[in-house]
Formats: C-alpha cells, sequence, structure tokens
C-alpha cells in the first residue's frame, strides 16, 4: 500500500498539469478563438507568413496540436494551398517551443498570485472575454503548482532500484523511449506538457540526459498525430495531405535524432553548463528549428509529391464537385470567366430543384425528398465557394474592364442564387416540415395562392438563368418588375392576417402567420434572383435609378 500512494500521487500531479495546460488553451481560444482563426486564415498566404502565424499563434494558444487542427481545416476545406499550410505546421511546431523555454526558468513563486487574479477575474466578471482570461491565469498557476509538487514528489525516487531497472533499459532503447513519448503525448495532446514533465525527470537525475533527449523526439512525434486522427474527415485521401505531411516531416526528423543521439547529448549539456533541464528545452527548441530550415526551401516539391500520393477522389455523383473549373485556364481569363459562368449556371439548376421539392411539399406528403433537398443545399454552398474562389484567384492584372466586369456579375450571380437557396432550403422546406409537425393545414386558397406563387417563382429562376448569358435589357427590365408582384402578394396577405386578428379569428392566426412567412421566403427569393443577373445588367446599361427616394428639392 505505501508503494501504491506515491504513484497516485504522481498521477494526481501529472492530471493537475495536464488540466492546466488544457485551462490555459481553453481561455485563449474562448477569449481569442475566433480573432485567432480568422488571423490564421488571413496569413495563409506565402509561405513565410504562414510559418510566421504558425508560429505566434501556437506561443499563445499553448497547444500546436489546436494550431494544427485549425490548418487542417482550412486545408481540407480548400481555403489554403498545401504548401503554406505545412509552413505553418512547421512554425506551430517551433512555437510550441518558445513556452517550454518559459517554463524551464522556476516560476513557482507566481502559481498562488496567478490562481487569486485567475479567481477573481472569473467570479467577479460576466460571460466574456475578462472571465476566460481567469481561466487562464488560474490555469498557469495550476501548471507552475503541478511542476513544482513533481519536483518535490521526485526527490524519494532517486533511489527506487525498480524505476532505476526501468530507465536503464530504456537508456539502451531508445526507439521504445520514443514510441512511449509519443504514446503519451498522443493521449494527454499536449506535447508542452509531456516536455515539461521530463525536464523535471532530468532535473532530479530520475532520468538520463540521453534518455530524456529521446522522450523529448517521441513527445515531438506523437504532437503530429492527433492532426492526422481528428483533423480529418471524410474519405478524401486529398484531406490527409497536410496532417500526413506534418507527421513524416516528423518521423524524418526523429529518425536522423535518434541516430545522432550520442553526439548531440554531451554537446548540448556542455552547452547548459550542466543544467540538464535546460539541456533538454534547448533540445526540443533546437530540434524543431532544423526541421523548419531543412523542410521550408523543400515545401514546393513536398507539396507536388503529397499531391501525386494522395490524389484527390473524385466522386461523378457529388453535385458539388466543380464540373467546368479548370484550373489550367487560369493563364486565360476570358477561357477562366466562361468555366466559371457555366459552373454558376449548376447552381440555378440546384435552386429549381429546391423550389421544386417545396411546390411538391406543400401539395403532399414528401418527406422522403429531405435527404436530398439537405445535400443540394450543401452541395450549393460547396460550390458557390469553389467558384467565388476560382475567380478571386485569377490574375486580375492581366484583364480587361470587360473581364472585371465579369467577374463582378459571376460573383453576384453565385452569392444571390447561394442564398436564394438557403431561403429555399431552411424557410419554404422548413415551413413544409412546420405545418406537418404541428398539423396545421392550410386554406385551399391560401395552397392555390401558392402553388401559383412558386410557379412564377420557378419562371423567375429560368429567366434569372438566361438573362445572366444572353444580356437581354427588355427581359432584364421585366424580371426586375416581378418585384412590385411579390411585394403586393406579401401586403395582401399581411393585410387578410391582420383584419382575421381583428375579427377575433384567433384559431387561424397561426395559420395565417405561417402563410405570411412563406410569401415573404418566396418574396426574398424573388429578391435574389433579380439582384443575381437583373439589377447587374441594368446596371450596367445606366437603367438603374441612384436610389427610390424622390428628389426632396421636387
Amino acid at each position: 500500500m505505501s508503494g501504491l500512494l506515491p504513484l497516485l500521487d504522481f498521477a494526481g500531479y501529472v492530471a493537475l498539469l495536464l488540466w492546466g495546460v488544457h485551462m490555459v488553451q481553453t481561455g485563449v481560444q474562448r477569449a481569442f478563438g475566433a480573432a485567432l482563426s480568422a488571423a490564421l486564415g488571413k496569413a495563409l498566404g506565402t509561405r513565410l507568413r504562414a510559418f510566421l502565424a504558425g508560429l505566434g499563434i501556437t506561443a499563445v494558444l499553448q497547444s500546436s496540436t489546436a494550431t494544427g487542427l485549425m490548418i487542417t481545416g482550412f486545408a481540407a476545406g480548400g481555403v489554403v494551398s498545401l504548401v503554406p499550410a505545412l509552413a505553418a505546421m512547421l512554425g506551430a511546431n517551433v512555437g510550441t517551443t518558445l513556452i517550454v523555454q518559459l517554463l524551464s526558468f522556476d516560476l513557482t513563486a507566481a502559481a498562488p498570485i496567478l490562481i487569486l487574479i485567475g479567481v477573481w477575474m472569473f467570479r467577479r466578471s460576466q460571460p466574456g472575454r475578462s472571465r476566460d482570461l481567469g481561466r487562464v491565469f488560474i490555469g498557469l498557476g495550476l501548471l507552475l503548482m503541478a511542476l513544482h509538487l513533481l519536483v518535490e514528489l521526485f526527490a524519494p525516487f532517486e533511489s527506487a532500484p525498480l524505476l532505476a531497472v526501468i530507465l536503464g533499459a530504456l537508456g539502451s532503447q531508445p526507439v521504445a523511449a520514443v514510441l512511449i513519448a509519443a504514446a503519451l503525448t498522443w493521449a494527454a495532446h499536449s506535447s508542452v506538457a509531456v516536455v515539461v514533465l521530463i525536464m523535471s525527470l532530468v532535473s532530479h537525475g530520475i532520468v538520463e540526459p540521453h534518455v530524456a533527449f529521446a522522450l523529448v523526439l517521441g513527445a515531438n512525434l506523437g504532437t503530429a498525430v492527433n492532426p492526422m486522427l481528428e483533423g480529418v474527415t471524410g474519405d478524401d485521401p486529398a484531406a490527409r495531405r497536410l496532417p500526413l505531411g506534418n507527421l513524416l516531416t516528423r518521423v524524418a526528423g526523429v529518425l536522423v535524432g535518434v541516430i545522432l543521439l550520442p553526439w548531440i547529448e554531451p554537446w548540448l549539456s556542455g552547452m547548459a553548463s550542466g543544467d540538464s533541464a535546460r539541456a533538454v528545452a534547448n533540445f526540443h527548441t533546437l530540434f524543431n528549428i532544423v526541421i523548419a530550415l531543412v523542410f521550408l526551401p523543400l515545401l514546393t516539391p513536398y507539396a507536388a509529391f503529397l499531391t501525386r500520393w494522395l490524389p484527390k477522389r473524385a466522386d461523378p455523383n457529388d453535385p458539388s464537385r466543380p464540373q467546368y473549373l479548370d484550373e489550367w485556364a487560369h493563364d486565360v481569363p476570358a477561357v477562366a470567366l466562361g468555366n466559371a459562368a457555366r459552373e454558376s449556371l449548376r447552381l440555378t439548376d440546384m435552386l429549381q430543384t429546391l423550389l421544386l421539392y417545396a411546390r411538391a411539399g406543400f401539395k403532399r406528403d414528401n418527406r422522403h425528398r429531405m435527404v436530398q433537398a439537405r445535400q443540394i443545399d450543401t452541395a450549393v454552398d460547396k460550390l458557390e465557394n469553389a467558384i467565388t474562389t476560382y475567380v478571386a484567384t485569377l490574375d486580375h492584372e492581366n484583364m480587361t474592364q470587360e473581364d472585371r466586369q465579369r467577374v463582378d456579375s459571376i460573383i453576384a450571380f453565385a452569392s444571390n442564387i447561394g442564398h436564394a437557396a438557403d431561403i429555399a432550403y431552411h424557410g419554404l422546406l422548413g415551413h413544409v416540415g412546420k405545418l406537418r409537425k404541428q398539423g396545421l393545414a392550410l386554406t385551399p386558397e391560401q395552397r392555390d395562392r401558392i402553388d401559383e406563387t412558386l410557379a412564377a417563382l420557378i419562371a423567375n429562376q429560368r429567366q434569372a438563368a438566361a438573362l445572366f448569358v444572353n444580356d437581354d435589357v427588355r427581359q432584364a427590365r421585366a424580371l426586375a418588375g416581378e418585384k412590385s408582384r411579390f411585394r403586393a402578394l406579401e401586403a395582401e396577405a399581411a393585410d387578410t392576417h391582420l383584419a382575421q386578428i381583428k375579427s377575433g379569428k384567433v384559431e387561424s392566426a397561426d395559420v395565417g402567420a405561417l402563410y405570411l412567412d412563406i410569401l415573404r421566403d418566396m418574396k426574398g427569393i424573388n429578391s435574389h434572383l433579380i439582384g443575381a443577373s437583373a439589377y447587374p445588367l441594368l446596371a450596367r446599361h445606366g437603367e438603374l435609378l441612384p436610389s427610390r427616394l424622390r428628389d426632396a428639392g421636387n
């Protein structure tokens, strides 16, 4: 029993250390997570900026795993290319070493003060940034306190015979030490906590420096496993390029590090003047800096290798897969814009399908179509993003004025059709589901009016697609005139609904309100259709007034 209590103490202190790191990470993410994610997304342009962004954000988050998961999400969504994403991962790995360097100093005296400040901020502040920063201070205090308790706990273990046997075996098996530390880091989701723990062990002579260096190599390997397992969703091999590329750089560095350990350990230990904990922190920093210096110049061919090895899986039945966005046409803007225009017309076909589902849903039960409707809505969002990204990455300096106008019209068309599809799915089809779930029934007149209006809306959708291609000003004016019809329908329904409430027909108020919401959604879809093609065309031909307001001088 006497031998079990120290093990329980050790496990409890390690858990406290991990929990302190967790509180710091979650506190920073809650306080600045959205801003850090946005800053990271904007910085992923060139490899140097991406490297610095990954380094800085990881130093704030205290977790290369969290940064790696963010970057993996950006890469999987097509927001960032592979080369800057890999550079950001290298920067994130270097960023963790700054935290370890800071924690290598004895800051135990600051732990009670940090906890006091953190508890005061957490208890006195409303939910928000101040409260989250209080969590950060509490986490830092717990982290430093756990390190101090571990230091005191390790003192009696220095002469423990069983521990000496185990660590002696690891001393002659550096690969086993690497694997043990990698597994521990993967389970803890924090290389910082593991490296700091290794520093505490080596500072009290429980672990020899060469074993500690091998454990540090394992911690660097384990931190690359989490993005590989948790940051990839779906079965597309292309989504695994970034986490696998980061893992392979770690594997290569660890292999070389294990081979060079007999020469590296005496050199770094000598430079640290006998401070073994400082030597471990320096080795951790040196390892990641060398990996970054070696791989940064090689990222372009390395990314090309990963792209060939893990090609993007194309599902011919996936509606969100672009069919006309040819990357080879980027050098010829006219051809690329034609491809983007053809792709944009596919959005109108998907919108028409959603409108047909809604029209059928108001007539009969078509719940079996909701799965397809959800897939179409998701496909519209992905395809709209793909079109916008494709057009935005063209060489605008080599475009004519007409090409730039075409870019604006394509982006406006795709955006408006995407918004119309969102209203059709979340609005109209949502109202269909609400009618069925709540057992409400529209009157025959309301059903007929909805059917007629949806038929007109589908006709306007087809007209908008035609206008996007043929630039017919007369048809654009006719489509823009449809706005008054939908406005009149909404006003008529609003007056009828108000009259029913005034007359005491409360039982029909819920149905009347829902009917009014349906008409408003159809009016919104029609407005987006006009904004997609009619208004841009009329604006180019000077057919639009700058404002609907009457001149104050008249």
